[in-house]
Protein backbone atom coordinates (compact mmCIF):
# COMPACT_ATOMS: atom_id res chain seq x y z
CA UNK A 1 0.00 0.00 0.00
CA UNK A 2 1.45 3.49 -0.65
CA UNK A 3 0.66 6.28 1.51
CA UNK A 4 0.43 9.60 -0.23
CA UNK A 5 2.03 12.65 0.64
CA UNK A 6 -1.01 13.99 2.45
CA UNK A 7 -1.22 10.59 4.19
CA UNK A 8 2.19 11.02 5.52
CA UNK A 9 1.52 14.47 6.88
CA UNK A 10 -1.52 13.61 8.91
CA UNK A 11 0.23 10.35 10.47
CA UNK A 12 2.58 12.70 11.54
CA UNK A 13 0.26 15.44 12.72
CA UNK A 14 -1.35 12.64 14.64
CA UNK A 15 1.28 11.36 16.46
CA UNK A 16 2.41 14.81 17.16
CA UNK A 17 -0.80 15.30 19.24
CA UNK A 18 -0.51 12.05 21.02
CA UNK A 19 2.88 12.83 22.44
CA UNK A 20 2.12 16.68 23.15
CA UNK A 21 -1.27 15.36 24.99
CA UNK A 22 0.73 12.53 27.11
CA UNK A 23 3.99 14.83 27.46
CA UNK A 24 1.00 17.19 29.02
CA UNK A 25 -0.01 14.45 31.40
CA UNK A 26 3.49 13.90 32.05
CA UNK A 27 4.51 17.29 33.07
CA UNK A 28 0.59 17.86 35.36
CA UNK A 29 2.40 14.79 37.01
CA UNK A 30 -0.19 12.35 35.85
CA UNK A 31 0.73 9.15 34.76
CA UNK A 32 0.60 8.53 31.34
CA UNK A 33 -0.98 4.67 31.58
CA UNK A 34 -3.01 5.33 34.62
CA UNK A 35 -3.13 2.53 37.35
CA UNK A 36 -3.90 4.74 40.06
CA UNK A 37 -7.13 4.28 42.38
CA UNK A 38 -9.53 7.55 42.26
CA UNK A 39 -11.21 8.42 45.50
CA UNK A 40 -13.18 11.73 46.09
CA UNK A 41 -12.66 14.60 48.51
CA UNK A 42 -15.86 17.13 49.09
CA UNK A 43 -14.08 20.43 49.90
CA UNK A 44 -16.11 24.11 51.03
CA UNK A 45 -13.32 26.02 49.38
CA UNK A 46 -10.42 24.79 46.69
CA UNK A 47 -8.65 28.43 46.75
CA UNK A 48 -5.00 27.12 45.07
CA UNK A 49 -5.65 23.94 44.34
CA UNK A 50 -6.02 22.89 40.79
CA UNK A 51 -5.16 19.07 38.75
CA UNK A 52 -1.85 18.16 39.40
CA UNK A 53 -1.82 19.56 42.28
CA UNK A 54 0.30 16.51 44.75
CA UNK A 55 -0.68 14.65 47.29
CA UNK A 56 1.16 13.41 50.66
CA UNK A 57 0.59 10.92 52.99
CA UNK A 58 3.03 11.28 55.92
CA UNK A 59 5.47 13.42 53.88
CA UNK A 60 5.19 10.72 51.21
CA UNK A 61 3.75 11.26 48.04
CA UNK A 62 1.70 8.92 46.75
CA UNK A 63 -0.90 10.74 43.74
CA UNK A 64 -2.08 13.66 42.50
CA UNK A 65 -5.16 15.37 41.93
CA UNK A 66 -6.87 14.63 38.43
CA UNK A 67 -9.49 16.86 38.48
CA UNK A 68 -12.26 19.53 40.25
CA UNK A 69 -15.20 19.35 39.82
CA UNK A 70 -17.63 21.70 41.19
CA UNK A 71 -21.41 20.43 42.38
CA UNK A 72 -23.80 22.97 41.49
CA UNK A 73 -26.68 21.55 43.78
CA UNK A 74 -27.25 24.15 46.48
CA UNK A 75 -25.05 22.65 49.19
CA UNK A 76 -22.33 23.61 46.42
CA UNK A 77 -19.22 21.43 47.90
CA UNK A 78 -16.79 21.24 45.76
CA UNK A 79 -15.23 17.95 44.82
CA UNK A 80 -11.54 16.94 44.26
CA UNK A 81 -10.90 13.60 42.81
CA UNK A 82 -7.13 12.12 43.69
CA UNK A 83 -5.28 9.64 41.82
CA UNK A 84 -3.85 7.02 44.63
CA UNK A 85 -1.21 4.28 43.76
CA UNK A 86 -2.86 1.43 44.02
CA UNK A 87 -0.25 0.20 47.10
CA UNK A 88 -1.80 3.11 49.31
CA UNK A 89 -4.76 1.90 51.50
CA UNK A 90 -7.49 4.33 53.03
CA UNK A 91 -8.01 3.36 56.93
CA UNK A 92 -11.82 4.66 57.56
CA UNK A 93 -12.26 7.74 58.95
CA UNK A 94 -9.67 9.38 57.32
CA UNK A 95 -9.52 12.76 55.66
CA UNK A 96 -8.12 15.25 53.48
CA UNK A 97 -6.29 19.04 53.93
CA UNK A 98 -5.27 21.42 51.81
CA UNK A 99 -2.03 23.11 52.63
CA UNK A 100 1.25 25.69 51.12
CA UNK A 101 4.45 26.12 51.90
CA UNK A 102 6.21 29.22 51.88
CA UNK A 103 6.78 29.45 48.44
CA UNK A 104 2.97 29.34 47.76
CA UNK A 105 2.80 25.62 46.16
CA UNK A 106 -0.51 24.39 46.99
CA UNK A 107 -0.73 20.45 47.92
CA UNK A 108 -2.97 17.96 49.76
CA UNK A 109 -2.10 16.16 52.65
CA UNK A 110 -3.66 12.87 53.43
CA UNK A 111 -4.43 12.62 57.32
CA UNK A 112 -4.92 9.25 57.75
CA UNK A 113 -7.66 7.38 60.08
CA UNK A 114 -6.36 5.10 62.91
CA UNK A 115 -8.42 2.17 62.29
CA UNK A 116 -6.15 -0.18 60.61
CA UNK A 117 -8.78 -3.14 60.30
CA UNK A 118 -11.81 -1.25 58.02
CA UNK A 119 -10.15 0.44 54.61
CA UNK A 120 -11.87 2.37 52.04
CA UNK A 121 -12.70 0.86 48.73
CA UNK A 122 -11.05 2.71 45.22
CA UNK A 123 -14.17 5.27 44.56
CA UNK A 124 -15.20 5.95 48.27
CA UNK A 125 -15.36 9.66 49.11
CA UNK A 126 -13.42 11.36 52.16
CA UNK A 127 -14.09 14.56 53.71
CA UNK A 128 -11.46 17.74 53.02
CA UNK A 129 -10.90 20.97 54.65
CA UNK A 130 -7.69 23.80 55.06
CA UNK A 131 -4.76 22.97 56.80
CA UNK A 132 -4.64 25.32 59.71
CA UNK A 133 -1.02 26.99 58.44
CA UNK A 134 0.91 30.07 60.11
CA UNK A 135 -0.61 32.65 58.66
CA UNK A 136 -4.22 30.92 59.71
CA UNK A 137 -2.61 30.57 63.47
CA UNK A 138 -1.51 34.35 63.43
CA UNK A 139 -5.00 35.41 62.24
CA UNK A 140 -6.42 33.96 65.44
CA UNK A 141 -3.80 35.40 67.15
CA UNK A 142 -4.63 38.63 66.22
CA UNK A 143 -7.23 39.63 68.93
CA UNK A 144 -4.68 38.82 71.94
CA UNK A 145 -2.17 40.76 70.43
CA UNK A 146 -4.66 43.77 69.74
CA UNK A 147 -5.45 43.33 73.76
CA UNK A 148 -1.51 43.55 74.25
CA UNK A 149 -0.82 46.60 72.32
CA UNK A 150 -2.27 49.25 74.57
CA UNK A 151 0.04 47.22 77.08
CA UNK A 152 3.16 47.78 75.00
CA UNK A 153 2.53 51.25 74.08
CA UNK A 154 2.39 52.09 78.12
CA UNK A 155 5.70 49.98 78.57
CA UNK A 156 7.38 51.91 75.70
CA UNK A 157 6.26 55.23 77.09
CA UNK A 158 8.12 53.75 80.87
CA UNK A 159 11.05 52.75 79.03
CA UNK A 160 11.40 56.30 77.15
CA UNK A 161 10.80 58.06 80.63
CA UNK A 162 13.69 55.53 81.84
CA UNK A 163 16.04 56.25 79.35
CA UNK A 164 15.73 59.90 79.37
CA UNK A 165 16.83 59.95 83.41
CA UNK A 166 20.09 61.13 84.02
CA UNK A 167 20.70 58.85 86.55
CA UNK A 168 20.40 56.00 84.01
CA UNK A 169 23.48 57.72 82.37
CA UNK A 170 25.44 57.99 85.33
CA UNK A 171 24.49 54.37 86.68
CA UNK A 172 25.76 52.72 83.06
CA UNK A 173 28.57 55.01 83.75
CA UNK A 174 29.15 53.70 86.77
CA UNK A 175 28.93 50.25 85.48
CA UNK A 176 31.57 51.35 82.82
CA UNK A 177 34.11 51.76 85.53
CA UNK A 178 33.26 48.82 87.53
CA UNK A 179 33.65 47.21 84.64
CA UNK A 180 37.09 48.57 84.11
CA UNK A 181 38.23 47.75 87.81
CA UNK A 182 36.90 44.43 87.34
CA UNK A 183 38.95 43.75 84.03
CA UNK A 184 42.14 45.01 86.42
CA UNK A 185 41.56 42.51 88.95
CA UNK A 186 40.53 39.70 86.59
CA UNK A 187 44.46 40.33 85.24
CA UNK A 188 45.73 40.48 88.46
CA UNK A 189 44.18 37.47 89.39
CA UNK A 190 45.33 35.77 86.62
CA UNK A 191 49.08 37.16 87.59
CA UNK A 192 48.71 35.44 90.93
CA UNK A 193 47.42 32.41 89.69
CA UNK A 194 50.57 32.64 87.54
CA UNK A 195 52.95 33.24 90.08
CA UNK A 196 50.76 30.64 92.46
CA UNK A 197 51.42 27.79 89.38
CA UNK A 198 54.97 28.31 89.65
CA UNK A 199 56.01 28.76 93.62
CA UNK A 200 54.12 25.87 94.84
CA UNK A 201 55.43 23.18 93.22
CA UNK A 202 58.49 24.11 95.20
CA UNK A 203 56.78 24.94 98.65
CA UNK A 204 55.20 21.77 98.23
CA UNK A 205 58.43 19.98 97.72
CA UNK A 206 59.56 21.81 101.27
CA UNK A 207 56.29 21.12 102.41
CA UNK A 208 57.27 17.75 101.90
CA UNK A 209 60.41 17.50 103.54
CA UNK A 210 58.71 19.00 106.60
CA UNK A 211 56.60 15.96 106.95
CA UNK A 212 59.33 13.69 106.55
CA UNK A 213 61.13 15.23 109.03
CA UNK A 214 58.02 15.48 111.55
CA UNK A 215 57.31 11.74 110.76
CA UNK A 216 61.17 10.58 110.98
CA UNK A 217 60.56 13.11 114.42
CA UNK A 218 57.41 10.82 115.80
CA UNK A 219 59.21 7.91 114.61
CA UNK A 220 61.77 8.41 116.93
CA UNK A 221 59.39 9.52 119.79
CA UNK A 222 57.64 6.49 119.60
CA UNK A 223 60.82 4.56 120.00
CA UNK A 224 61.55 5.86 123.22
CA UNK A 225 60.64 3.83 126.15
CA UNK A 226 58.48 6.93 127.96
CA UNK A 227 57.34 4.32 130.70
CA UNK A 228 61.31 3.67 131.70
CA UNK A 229 61.91 7.37 131.29
CA UNK A 230 59.42 8.01 133.52
CA UNK A 231 60.61 5.60 136.16
CA UNK A 232 64.08 7.17 135.85
CA UNK A 233 62.90 10.83 136.80
CA UNK A 234 60.57 9.66 139.68
CA UNK A 235 63.57 7.43 141.31
CA UNK A 236 65.38 11.10 140.58
CA UNK A 237 63.05 13.53 142.42
CA UNK A 238 62.74 10.51 145.04
CA UNK A 239 66.61 11.00 145.41
CA UNK A 240 66.60 14.90 145.39
CA UNK A 241 63.76 14.49 147.75
CA UNK A 242 65.78 12.51 150.22
CA UNK A 243 68.44 15.00 150.32
CA UNK A 244 66.52 17.55 150.70
CA UNK A 245 64.76 16.26 153.96
CA UNK A 246 68.29 15.37 155.55
CA UNK A 247 69.63 19.22 154.57
CA UNK A 248 66.50 20.49 156.92
CA UNK A 249 67.08 18.03 159.91
CA UNK A 250 70.07 18.09 161.81
CA UNK A 251 71.40 14.57 160.75
CA UNK A 252 74.70 14.61 158.73
CA UNK A 253 77.56 16.82 158.15
CA UNK A 254 75.78 19.57 155.69
CA UNK A 255 72.55 19.02 157.97
CA UNK A 256 74.51 20.33 161.01
CA UNK A 257 76.51 22.70 159.04
CA UNK A 258 73.32 24.52 157.62
CA UNK A 259 71.27 24.32 160.58
CA UNK A 260 74.07 25.17 163.58
CA UNK A 261 74.62 28.30 164.63
CA UNK A 262 77.57 28.19 167.23
CA UNK A 263 79.26 26.47 163.77
CA UNK A 264 78.47 30.17 161.99
CA UNK A 265 79.94 32.11 164.54
CA UNK A 266 83.12 30.04 165.11
CA UNK A 267 83.54 30.57 161.64
CA UNK A 268 82.55 34.40 161.85
CA UNK A 269 85.47 34.71 164.72
CA UNK A 270 88.03 32.39 162.66
CA UNK A 271 87.66 34.69 159.97
CA UNK A 272 88.06 37.94 161.97
CA UNK A 273 90.95 36.59 163.40
CA UNK A 274 92.57 35.88 160.26
CA UNK A 275 91.61 39.43 158.52
CA UNK A 276 93.29 40.96 162.07
CA UNK A 277 96.45 38.31 161.05
CA UNK A 278 96.68 39.44 157.57
CA UNK A 279 96.81 42.93 158.51
CA UNK A 280 99.29 42.66 161.11
CA UNK A 281 101.29 40.35 158.51
CA UNK A 282 100.94 43.66 156.78
CA UNK A 283 102.26 46.22 158.81
CA UNK A 284 104.66 43.91 160.57
CA UNK A 285 106.25 41.41 158.74
CA UNK A 286 109.67 40.93 160.45
CA UNK A 287 107.87 39.86 163.64
CA UNK A 288 107.13 36.88 161.79
CA UNK A 289 109.40 36.16 158.81
CA UNK A 290 113.51 36.38 159.55
CA UNK A 291 115.61 36.02 156.35
CA UNK A 292 119.45 37.03 157.02
CA UNK A 293 121.97 37.12 154.14
CA UNK A 294 124.73 36.85 156.20
CA UNK A 295 122.89 33.83 158.60
CA UNK A 296 122.15 36.69 161.35
CA UNK A 297 118.94 37.07 162.70
CA UNK A 298 118.26 40.37 164.40
CA UNK A 299 116.48 40.27 167.48
CA UNK A 300 113.18 42.04 167.16
CA UNK A 301 112.45 45.13 170.18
Amino acid sequence: MKFTKEIKIALVAILAIVVLFFGLQFLKGLTIFSNDDSYYVTFNDVSGLSPSSPIYANGYKVGVVKDIIYDYSPEGKIVAVMGLDKNMRLPQGSHAEIASDLLGNIKVNLVLGDDPLHMLAAGDTISGGAELGMMSKLGSMMPAVEAILPKLDSIMSSLNVLLADPALRNTLHNVEGMTGNLNATSQELRSLSASLNRDVPGMMHKANGVLDNTQQLTKNLSAVDVAAMTASVNKTLENVEQMTRKLNSNEGTLGLLMRDASLYNNLTATAASADSLLIDLKAHPKRYVHFSIFGKSDKQK
